[in-house]
């Protein structure tokens, strides 16, 4: 039997950290010279900041100015907003439990490496992961499928033999080019129109791991091993 697995987005997906980061973004565009308000950025969010910086800006992240502001959202969002952040409820025990049923689970995040590692422990979930995919591991972020295809790559998955759990459109768009199908969580701050592409849409961990049994994770494997 081929093996199976997760693809986990982690921001708005296990810890509640999307209206931070768009925080972080209006701080550093700001000293960068950019007015722009929260209500912009906040939508963006879940995309890499290689998308979201020239939506707002017109500038690619790799020019000088591009560069500076990343930079400073990095640190604004770390020294600022991060210490405060908590995972969303259920969020280990949901993972632990797809750990239980045999799943192989990976974390496919436009966070860039170092980011991403603290939120995992954040989660209390880096001794429940097979593989671990951040921005580094990908030439594009999502919405492209790089990071999926690079997961579905380290955890040897086939397309068809992975769900993808996230909570923005950017995670089911590049999971889609990716062939893979997505579960979404509300807890991101997306309504369900947004969502229309996930194969099943849940509030957030906690109401995913109570009906287990009767979701995708369970239904689209049955009970083989």
């Amino acid at each position: 039997m081929r093996q199976r697995g997760v693809i986990l987005d982690v921001d708005g997906t296990l810890v509640d950290s999307n209206d931070a980061h768009a925080r972080a973004w209006v701080e550093a565009l700001t000293e960068g010279g950019f007015d722009v308000p929260f209500e912009r950025v906040r939508p963006l969010i879940g995309m890499g900041g290689d998308n979201l910086l020239p939506e707002v800006t017109g500038l690619a992240k790799e020019t000088p100015e591009g560069k500076q502001m990343s930079t400073r959202w990095g640190e604004i969002f770390q020294e600022k907003y991060l210490p405060h952040l908590r995972p969303f409820p259920g969020s280990r025990d949901l993972v632990a439990r797809m750990r239980a049923e045999g799943l192989h689970t990976v974390v496919a995040s436009s966070a860039e490496r170092e980011q991403l590692d603290t939120l995992l422990k954040l989660v209390e979930v880096t001794d429940l992961l097979d593989e671990v995919v951040s921005s580094s591991d990908a030439e594009h972020s999502k919405p492209a499928p790089d990071i999926v295809t690079v997961a579905l790559a380290k955890g040897r998955l086939a397309p068809d033999a992975a769900i993808m759990l996230g909570d923005t459109p950017y995670d089911i768009e590049a999971a889609g080019k990716a062939g893979v199908r997505t579960i979404a969580l509300r807890c991101g701050g997306w309504p369900d129109r947004d969502l229309a592409g996930a194969i099943a849409i849940y509030d957030d961990p906690a109401d995913l791991l109570a009906h287990y049994d009767e979701s995708p994770l369970h239904d689209s494997w049955g009970d083989a091993r």
